[in-house]
């Protein structure tokens, strides 16, 4: 399978790399094929004109090659911090720049915008793997887990990939080097459970 990874994370010795780092590994012990990026490093530019919201607009290089990706990708894999219950801003511009109509999604023709679209992306299965420090227990209660509703419903469940799965490892600044290894074995675990081997 051809599998889309992106990473959005600083800082090259965190745990969210280290947790990309897993998937990609596993992907490929796997059999599959991985495209990965890591935005940061690549200084994917997060700023979406007026000019490129418009379905069928001219768009910069680097954005039609990751629409194609995209598109052509059959799982995605997401990794991020949750910073204020969020994706940091260089992830969320990939979103407002990549998951767009034409490419991830569209509407009926007589459709002026309000209905519900249709998801065009040819992925079945999302994953998304999260790192926190708020205990998952005051997050459930102070905030409802916005990011599980991002992520599921505003963003994969309407782009057509109805198989997701989400995880939050946390809290990260307190844990041990122990507990992390074991939170990596449970990365590898996922994959090879939603992304097998390929026979």
């Amino acid at each position: 399978m051809n599998i889309l990874v992106i990473l959005g994370h600083p800082s090259k010795g965190s745990f969210n790399h280290a947790i990309a780092n897993t998937v990609i590994e596993t992907l490929a012990s796997n059999g599959h094929e991985v495209l990965f990026h890591d935005l940061y490093e690549e200084k994917f530019d997060p700023i979406l004109s007026g000019q490129e919201i418009p379905k069928g607009a001219s768009l910069e290089g680097i954005i039609t090659e990751h629409c194609n990706e995209i598109s052509k990708a059959e799982g995605i894999v997401i990794v991020h911090p949750n910073w204020w219950g969020q994706p940091p801003a260089i992830l969320k511009g990939w979103i407002d720049r990549v998951i767009r109509a034409g490419v991830a999604y569209e509407f009926k023709e007589e459709d002026s915008g309000e209905g519900i679209p249709t998801g065009l992306l040819k992925a079945e299965t999302a994953l998304v793997f999260n790192t926190s420090n708020t205990p998952r227990e005051r997050e459930l209660q102070m905030f409802g887990d916005p990011l599980e509703i991002l992520w599921k419903n505003c963003i994969f469940d309407f782009c057509g990939v109805k198989n997701f799965h989400r995880k939050m490892f946390g809290v990260i600044v307190t844990s041990k080097l122990e507990e992390r290894l074991g939170w990596l074995k449970e990365v590898k675990e996922t994959v090879d459970m939603y992304f097998p081997h390929k026979f």
